[in-house]
C-alpha cells in the first residue's frame, strides 16, 4: 500500500492498525521464543518490538512538536544505541504493546481534529531536514508493517 496516496483521514485508519497487525505477529509465541536470536545478527522478537514501543512517543513527541512548534528542531536517534542501553530482553512483552497502543490512540484522537493544512507544518529533523507532519506520520505509519516481516522469518526460523 502506498501511504502517500491516502487521505489524511485514511493514513490515521492506517496508523491506528498497527497495534493489532503487530499483536497477531507476535501472538502465541512464549518469552523463550521470544528472547530467542535464531538468526545471526538480528534483533530477538521481543528486542524489536521494545524498538517499536521506544520510537512511537518519539514520533508522538515529534508530531505534538509540530502541531504545536513553529517548525521545531527534531532530533534523531540511534535504535542501536537504544537497544544497547535500554534492557530490551528485560522488557514485558504486554508493556511494550500496550505502550504502542496508546501513543497512537492517542495521537489519532489529536490528529483527526487537526487540518489538511497542518499535516502541511513542518518540523526540521537534525539529520532529514525539513519534514512535514503528513511526512512523520507516513513514516511512523509504516514502521509496523515494514517490521514485521521479520517476526515472520524469526518465527520461521523457530518452526513455530
Amino acid at each position: 500500500m502506498n501511504l502517500s496516496e491516502l487521505s489524511n483521514s485514511q493514513l490515521i485508519d492506517e496508523y491506528l492498525k498497527g497495534p493489532k497487525l503487530l499483536r497477531e505477529a507476535v501472538a502465541r509465541m512464549t518469552r523463550e521464543q521470544m528472547l530467542a536470536r535464531p538468526i545471526a545478527g538480528k534483533w530477538s522478537t521481543l528486542e524489536l518490538v521494545a524498538h517499536l514501543a521506544d520510537f512511537e512517543p518519539v514520533y508522538g513527541d515529534r508530531m505534538k512538536r509540530i502541531l504545536a512548534e513553529n517548525e521545531p528542531t527534531l532530533f534523531s536517534g540511534d535504535p542501536d544505541q537504544f537497544a544497547a542501553k535500554l534492557a530490551y530482553h528485560e522488557r514485558d512483552l504486554e508493556t511494550e504493546l500496550c505502550m504502542i497502543d496508546c501513543v497512537r490512540q492517542q495521537m489519532a484522537a489529536i490528529l483527526r481534529t487537526v487540518s489538511d493544512a497542518d499535516f502541511q507544518r513542518l518540523g526540521r529533523h537534525s539529520e532529514a531536514g525539513p519534514l512535514s507532519l503528513r511526512t512523520f506520520l507516513e513514516r511512523i505509519t509504516g514502521h509496523i508493517p515494514h517490521h514485521l516481516p521479520f517476526i515472520t522469518e524469526k518465527r520461521r526460523s523457530l518452526g513455530i
